[in-house]
């Protein structure tokens, strides 16, 4: 197991503020009950199925592609480069079911993109044995020429490439364990970091966790925290405190 066994000292030049679930903005349209923090497309499956749909392909003309490109469950995750255009939808089929999922936005580094989609399932397995990372960015970075965009290969194996210098990790802790996070996820050459950790609301309120040993760093579901003033190959350290595993979502940018 990777899990950290021995922590590193505090991360005494690092300033974390709390973002408490209360203080995120919330809106409930019956259908939709959405909990926002800021804007920063990726969709990041917790449970039931979502169903995406878009320009790029009709409605019933989806062929054997469908169910697994288009119905995501617990554990995948769908990255969308919207680029020159595309219109899209995210929606829940099943009347009776709900459908628990993060939508993580980041701004690329250019426009005009293709719009291009890439969807992989990360295992609950996987995360248990350390943080998991899901999106880096793409090779060649900014300057990356026509073979590298077609290519779309990203900085780090078995993850989804991004327009962006932006890693997003994933993992879950069980109780009195620990995780712990290398700053820049060993994507980027970019020293100053800013890194923002989140508990998805998936225990009924059971799980809880530190930030770098802090007292006044404890999160519970639904909240965040920003880590400002970081540097790439810092160690944060991450310890589960709650009654239940908690899920934690890593996203770290330049």
């Amino acid at each position: 197991m990777n899990a950290a066994k021995n922590m590193s000292k505090s991360l005494r030049h690092a300033k974390i503020t709390p973002h408490r679930s209360s203080s995120r903005g919330h809106s409930d349209h019956g259908w939709l009950n959405t909990y926002h923090s800021f804007s920063f497309a990726d969709c990041y499956i917790l449970s039931g199925e979502l169903t995406h749909r878009d320009s790029m392909l009709t409605k019933g003309k989806e062929g054997g592609q469908s169910d697994k490109f288009y119905r995501m469950h617990r554990g995948d995750v769908q990255f969308t480069t919207g680029g020159t255009g595309i219109a899209h939808s995210e929606f829940n089929e099943h009347k009776s079911d709900t459908v628990h999922f993060l939508q993580i936005w980041a701004i690329p580094w250019k426009r005009g993109l293709t719009p291009r989609y890439h969807t992989r399932h990360f295992s609950d397995d996987s995360k248990r044995q350390d943080f998991v990372k899901i999106l880096s960015p793409l090779k060649g970075g900014e300057e990356a020429t026509v073979q590298q965009e077609k290519d779309a290969e990203p900085v780090i194996p078995d993850t989804i490439p991004i327009h962006a210098d932006f890693v997003m990790a994933a993992g879950i802790i069980e109780p009195s364990k620990k995780f712990e996070w290398t700053v820049g996820g060993g994507a980027t050459e970019q020293t100053k970091r800013k890194v923002y950790v989140h508990v998805p609301m998936t225990k009924g309120g059971k799980a809880k966790i530190r930030l770098d040993g802090r007292e006044d760093s404890e999160i519970q579901e639904g909240d965040g925290a920003f880590i400002d003033g970081v540097n790439a190959g810092d160690k944060l350290a991450v310890e589960s405190i709650g009654e239940a595993e908690a899920e934690v979502v890593v996203l770290d940018t330049a």
